[in-house]
Parts: C-alpha cells; structure tokens; sequence
C-alpha cells in the first residue's frame, strides 16, 4: 500500500494508519511526493501525467507490481491519475478530500458555494513568487491559517494538533519546498488553458472500474459533499462515506474512524474487472499513448513488515 499526502504535509501525516494498516498485516509505504520533504526538487514535473509516471515506478521500485494507492487533497489526485494513466499497477483506490478531478472542475463551474471555498487561495498561489513569500514568511505562518481555517474544533483542542502544525511548518521551511507545492497547483490552474491540460483531462474522462473508497470530513469547508459524491460519475465502483467530527485532514482528526472504513473497504476482494476495458463517461477524443520515466524519489521511505501482495 503506497500512501500520498496532501498540500501543506509530508509523509508523517500517514503515522497513524502506518501503524493501523502494519498491526493489521499489510505493507504500507508512506512517502514525500516530489518536491516535498527530503525528495528532490526539480524545476519541472508537477503535472498530473509525470505525478502519476512517479508512482508506476515507486511501485515497481519497491517490488511490486501492483498496489493500493491512498491519497490525500493532492496525493488523491495522483491517485487518480495512476489509476487511469496505469491501471495495471494498481488494485484500487482511497482518495481523501480529493474528487475526482473532472468532478471538481465540475462543481467549481456550477456550484458557487464550492467555487467560493476553492477558487480564492487556489487563485493567490498562481502569481510567482508572491504564493512563496506569503507561505514562508513568519517561519510558515501561514501553515498554522491553513489547518486551522479547515479542521474541527475538537482535534484544534489536542496536543496533537500543536505537535502537527509545528512539524508541518517546519516541513515547508525546507529550502525550495514552499515552491514546489505550489507547482501542483498551478499546473492544475495553468494547463486548463493548453493543449497538454486539454488532453489529460480527457484521458481522466473515463469511467474507472476499480474499487474506490472516498472520505470526506463532514466539516471540511474546503472540499464540499457534492465535488466528493459526484466522482462515482468516473467510478463505477465507489464507495463514499463522510466522517463526523473532522474537517479537511480526516485522516489525522479521527485516525480511528478512518482506519475502520479503509480496513473494510479492504477486506473486499477487488472486482474481477479491474484490469477490464473501461469505457468513457462521455466520449472523448483518444490521444496518442505517453511513455513516463519516473524520477528518483530521494525520499524518507517509512516501510511497514513486508506482505506478499504488496498491499
């Protein structure tokens, strides 16, 4: 099981279903996506097709051939993308506040609540150099406004709240790592307007036949219910629940919970059509096949005892 964070996190947002996912005898990987933690930093490569190129080959680095991909905010999307771009590495799905990328765009378009929520930071990040400064400035600040503006009051109230939010602006004090996180984002923002965003949003416009779990904090003000529960648009075998009590980082407010819905969904065998022909949710025009060669991942690799099937 490969593990993804999100915006703003690293690797140890996952400590407490490491040990969860270790206890219940499955191999579970936790790493710093690129550019974050002590991965490298390259100028390029924070595009959805590369993201997904680097997580086909971390599989197949550490031994596996397939795997089940967890993912959080914009470890979710990769999720999604290695899903679709290369379904035969992977078993299945569990994304956390993380729609499917064409149900996003979807509810941004339509939904003034959801576009409200999403658009204003989302649009701060694009001007270069100004996103940089306002994350870094007070040693990272602005870490602190970011978790605080979307948890629950009740994990605000525990000592691991603090003990959070003080690594993870320590986390992206890292020279060049406040950069790279916003890469994400305005690669998201940017390709809707050229050819190479065109094109990978109409690969991601099939309908996955995988099985997916997706979660969602009941009080997440960022991520809205109905971004969250239109993805089974592009996933015939979904599974969505919501979380009580949490906000955007579910899988740290309520650990328990979450590890509770990710142990049941796995204890399902996967569909006997994972590896089956998928057909699009609308018709799209097809783009010539792509070829990836994933980067190093120079990565502090968290590795649980090892299972046979590489989950």
């Amino acid at each position: 099981m490969l593990l993804l964070h999100g915006f703003g996190e690293f690797w140890w947002s996952w400590r407490h279903q490491l040990t969860a996912l270790t206890e219940a005898g499955f191999r579970a990987v936790a790493v710093d996506l690129r550019g974050y933690g002590d991965t490298d930093k390259p100028p390029r490569g924070y595009d959805g097709w590369t993201l997904a190129g680097d997580t086909n080959g971390l599989i197949r680095a550490l031994g596996h051939t397939r795997a089940t991909l967890i993912g959080h905010s914009d470890g979710g999307l990769v999720c999604w993308a290695t899903a679709t771009l290369h379904p035969r590495v992977v078993d299945r799905i569990i994304v956390i506040a993380s729609p499917h990328p064409r149900a996003l765009r979807r509810r941004v378009l339509r939904d003034k609540t959801q576009r409200a929520r999403f658009l204003p930071l989302f649009l701060r990040n694009q001007i270069p150099r100004f996103g940089e400064r306002q994350i870094t400035r007070d040693d990272a600040a602005f870490v602190s406004d970011y978790f605080a503006e979307r948890s629950s009051a009740s994990w605000r109230a525990q000592p691991d709240y603090a003990h959070t939010v003080e690594l993870n602006r320590s986390a992206m004090l890292i020279p060049n790592v406040a950069h790279c996180s916003l890469e994400y984002r305005r690669w998201a923002f940017r390709s809707q307007f050229r050819p190479d965003g065109a094109r990978f949003m109409e690969l991601m416009d099939q309908r996955l036949h995988l099985p997916v779990l997706a979660l969602r904090g009941r009080d997440d003000p960022y991520i809205l219910d109905h971004a969250m529960a239109d993805s089974h648009r592009w996933a015939a075998h979904q599974m969505y629940r919501q979380v009580e009590d949490s906000g955007h980082f579910v899988h740290q407010e309520q650990p328990a919970a979450v590890t509770e819905y990710v142990l049941e969904f796995l204890r399902h065998e996967p569909e006997p059509t994972a590896d089956g022909p998928r057909r699009p949710a609308r018709k799209v025009r097809r783009g010539r096949s792509a070829v990836y060669s994933p980067v190093r991942f120079a990565a502090r690799i968290r590795r649980s005892r090892s299972a046979p099937d590489g989950r």
